[in-house]
């Protein structure tokens, strides 16, 4: 098992299509993230591109005490499949103290069982999957549009530290290889703006690039 005591960003239980796909997003964004699936074979074909990838037979809470599951910040379950084990590894994973535990549904009626405990609730498909990839990587992305596999516009929320500091100082296009193509000011786009223009707290910013490069502008406005 993991002997690892520092904390872990990610943690993924169940390697389904929709674990699998959120673990290597959330890997190819460059986070650490740990593993685990009753599935030999399926932990074997992901182990490469994860931090941690452990085979748990059985998920009781001894076994993920063992797996170091406490020390994530976020862990998702996504064992929808089986409810009666998807709820009790949920149970499991917020009585060991987790701070954000997010619980894949199959039907409404799982996903108001699994809301009633306490965890955040999402549906399986895989494009939410990476929806949600984003969004824990981009905490700032509010929006955004997917142009490509590799490309994509999103909406930026300025935050606090680039109050009173304009694009030109901010200096996006070089540090970024990004364009801002709108900037949202108290509710009204704004299409035209001068570099020169001083944003504020709360301003938002639509930029297009690569989806690399805006994770990485996200992850510096926080």
């Amino acid at each position: 098992m993991l002997n690892h005591k520092s904390t872990i960003p990610f943690g993924i239980i169940g390697l389904g299509r929709f674990g699998t796909a959120l673990a290597e997003a959330l890997a190819d964004a460059g986070h650490e993230v740990l593993v685990l699936d009753s599935n030999e074979n399926k932990i074997q074909m992901i182990q490469d591109k994860v931090s941690h990838a452990l085979v748990v037979p059985h998920l009781d809470k001894k076994a993920l005490i063992e797996a170091g599951v406490q020390n994530c910040e976020t862990v998702v379950v996504c064992i929808g499949e089986t409810i009666e084990v998807s709820i009790l590894v949920t149970v499991n994973v917020i009585e060991l103290g987790v701070p954000r535990v997010i619980s894949k549904a199959i039907s409404a009626d799982h996903g108001k069982v699994l809301d009633r405990m306490g965890a955040e609730v999402v549906y399986p498909e895989r494009d939410r999957a990476i929806r949600l990839a984003s969004t824990l990587t981009a905490h700032r992305v509010m929006d955004y549009i997917e142009l490509s596999e590799e490309y994509e516009i999103s909406e930026l929320k300025v935050s606090e530290r680039c109050h009173g500091h304009s694009l030109q100082e901010m200096n996006i296009r070089k540090k970024y290889s990004l364009n801002v193509i709108a900037i949202i000011h108290d509710g009204t786009p704004l299409i035209e703006f001068d570099p020169d223009m001083i944003l504020e707290d709360g301003d938002v910013i639509v930029v297009i690039g690569k989806k690399a490069n805006i994770a990485r502008l996200a992850k510096n406005l926080d």
